[in-house]
């Protein structure tokens, strides 16, 4: 019997061809916005897989809205949102991807960078403004990028290629992280120093720690304290890794210069007061929004679906014991 999947926003029409011919499958179409919690747990209830997005939120109540519910299909290489315990508890697998937005991620975080360094987001409201202030006018300076030092805390596939880009521009790159690397072209990406060095030399302090109880605020009061006035952060990791209310007082008081986000504690939400500062550049969690990334992560999920359609195990099953069980 064909299992019946609801997938909870469009995805690559490529991916879906191929899901058609294993499942029936249900689609929210609506591509502007995330899925409401009622319109979820709705679907949960007539489905035996959902395939999830990253923004998707399958807590306790979505996983207990169907008793014979099989499977979570999710786009995402962490399930942060994603209740895996209660999950595996209700022998329900989970299914992630492998890590494959390294590139795009940190081509997102650079385009950044550059974004609130040269005040490119703000030059651009300007002149739709109807605003032309001259080419040589101080009316939109900014900050130079070049021969500047950036900071990485976190230095996993992310932060390498953070280094890799700021090779480009004459960087100096320290790092922060509480692994080792002994590997020598690794070593030769920067210099590995403590995170207060990090946070009291850096130019751009760029976030790329996994979200976990330790990390979770590691960016507060006494992290901005820390600061150069003339410092700006950018944050593509995970919302939490910044205590929100430390982040807008630093802004507020000119702790630092500016932020660049693509990502916040309460998404789909934002805190109000980022959303009035022209020194902050606001993008909805587009780290691994490219075309071709995409249809190869939709394809990697579909993949995971064939195989529990087919009574294989998924190739990417985060929770194994649940078909452990079952054999």
């Amino acid at each position: 019997m064909r299992p019946r999947v609801y997938v909870t926003q469009p995805i690559a029409e490529s991916a879906l061809l191929r899901l058609r011919e294993v499942a029936d499958v249900e689609i929210n179409h609506d591509s502007s916005r995330i899925i409401s919690r009622s319109k979820l747990i709705e679907a949960a209830k007539s489905s035996d897989i959902i395939l999830a997005l990253l923004h998707d939120t399958i807590d306790r109540d979505v996983l207990a809205a169907n008793p014979d519910l099989k499977a979570i299909a999710s786009m995402t290489i962490t399930p942060d949102r994603i209740d895996v315990a209660e999950a595996t508890k209700r022998k329900i697998m989970v299914t992630n991807i492998p890590a494959v937005v390294t590139d795009a991620t940190a081509d997102m975080a650079f385009g950044l960078l550059l974004a609130v360094a040269r005040r490119i987001a703000e030059g651009d409201r300007v002149v739709r403004s109807g605003v032309f202030p001259g080419s040589q006018s101080n009316h939109l300076a900014g900050t130079g990028v070049t021969s500047k030092t950036l900071g990485l805390v976190g230095f996993g596939r992310i932060g390498q290629a953070m280094a890799r880009r700021a090779r480009g521009f004459d960087m100096r790159v320290i790092y922060a992280d509480p692994r080792g690397f002994a590997d020598p072209e690794i070593q030769a990406l920067g210099t590995q120093v403590s995170l207060e060095e990090v946070l009291g030399q850096a130019d751009f302090i760029s976030l790329h720690p996994q979200l976990t109880d330790e990390t979770r605020h590691m960016i507060s009061t006494r992290q901005f304290a820390l600061m150069k006035r003339s410092a700006f952060l950018i944050n593509t990791s995970r919302g939490p890794i910044i205590d929100d209310e430390a982040l807008i007082k630093a802004l507020t008081e000119g702790r630092i210069a500016g932020a660049g986000l693509d990502v916040y504690t309460n998404e789909p939400k934002i805190e109000r007061a980022l959303l009035t500062m022209d020194n902050v550049v606001l993008t909805p969690h587009l780290g691994s929004a490219v075309r071709e990334l995409r249809e190869n992560m939709a394809h990697i999920v579909v993949d995971n679906i064939a195989a529990i359609a087919e009574g294989r195990v998924p190739p990417n099953i985060i929770n194994k014991e649940v078909v452990e069980a079952a054999a």
